[in-house]
């Protein structure tokens, strides 16, 4: 299995002296991550594109471009990129140059977004929410897979045997699919043959079970073979010493970021109760020490027979040396342990 961490650039303020940091440090924050990442031998990083004052990610391949100049084998990814919002030509132009730059270590998740902030910041209609994304999904995988591009559709204008350069290291540039949790998206993303990540920020795992369902299903309708198109789990957690430590330190930011959030959306505020429950046996949350995060990860993948794991260890802010002592121990302990229970590397 890989394992890997996926981050938005958190810039909510600090819950107990409420003081913020730029986005200047704490996007030198993500790049610090990264290559710890690279060097306690994760798989996978991401950065996932948000257009609000809350978040430093607003531009995941100029992030990842600067991780690839310092790192040696982690892959570096969008979690997700907004394909609704973008210019799908731009957009692989982007990965393609990522990937020369990274020696063929780029991905790119694309997603539907789920604010509404980069839709009025870039002229798009919410009224046309799918018929956009699918529309510029089309395009963007005729860029991966042709070097000369005919192309039309409504929501942007026509190409026409149109070269379109640089071209990624990868003979392919592997494209993801982010979905949060609807069925049709999930049998899209598997009737075209595409990973697909599942992002489960809550609730039972095992109610996101059918999704992974619909996915392979999808692809058997599509004509490809389930067995080749990889699924990522991704979830919010946290590695410590101990349960309480991890507990202790994930709890007050993550309840101060998602109430925030949820103050936007209707969402009760998030009790300690409610916490303790997500870090539970059945909880959506990886919170505890390697050993406990490990066995999690594996009892996941008792579910969904995922190919991929990737955790989100700040949810709100917390202590950047905290931060790091979770990845070291997530890296050297949580995925050795995974590995030799679940065997190395499995995606094709």
């Amino acid at each position: 299995m890989e394992l890997g961490l996926y981050t938005f650039g958190e810039m909510t303020p600090d819950p107990a002296s409420g003081a913020t940091i730029s986005a200047e440090r704490r996007i030198a924050e993500v790049i610090e991550a990264a290559q710890l990442a690279d060097e306690a031998g994760l798989d996978v990083y991401g950065i996932g594109e948000h257009h609000r004052p809350d978040f430093a990610g607003a531009a995941p391949p100029v992030i990842l471009a600067a991780i690839a100049a310092t790192t040696k084998r982690i892959r570096l990814t969008s979690t997700v990129t907004v394909l609704s919002t973008d210019d799908p030509v731009r957009v692989f132009q982007q990965f393609a140059t990522l990937d020369l730059i990274s020696g063929g270590r780029a991905e790119l998740m694309a997603g539907r977004g789920v604010f509404l902030e980069p839709f009025t910041l870039f002229g798009q209609n919410t009224a046309s929410y799918d018929e956009i994304f699918a529309e510029k999904l089309d395009l963007l995988l005729k860029l991966r897979d042709e070097e000369r591009v005919t192309w039309s559709g409504r929501h942007r204008p026509a190409l026409v045997n149109q070269p379109v350069h640089p071209r990624p290291n990868q003979k392919k540039l592997p494209v993801w699919i982010g979905v949060g949790g609807t069925a049709f998206s999930a049998a899209r993303a598997g009737f075209l043959g595409l990973p697909m990540a599942i992002g489960i920020i809550g609730g039972d795992p095992a109610t996101f079970a059918s999704l992974a369902m619909l996915h392979r299903r999808g692809a058997l309708e599509g004509g490809h073979d389930p067995e080749q198109i990889p699924l990522s789990i991704n979830m919010h957690g946290f590695v410590a010493g101990s349960f309480a430590e991890a507990a202790d330190t994930f709890f007050p930011p993550y309840a101060a970021f998602m109430t925030g959030i949820g103050r936007e959306r209707g969402w009760p505020p998030v009790t300690r109760d409610h916490f303790d429950r997500m870090t539970g046996p059945s909880g959506s949350m990886l919170i505890g020490t390697p050993l406990q995060v490990a066995e999690k990860i594996i009892r996941n993948y008792e579910i969904f027979k995922n190919e991929r794991c990737l955790i989100q260890l700040s949810a709100g802010r917390i202590p950047h040396e905290k931060i790091m002592r979770a990845i070291e121990l997530f890296g050297t302990k949580v995925a050795p342990i995974v590995r030799d229970r679940l065997g190395q590397n499995v995606l094709p």
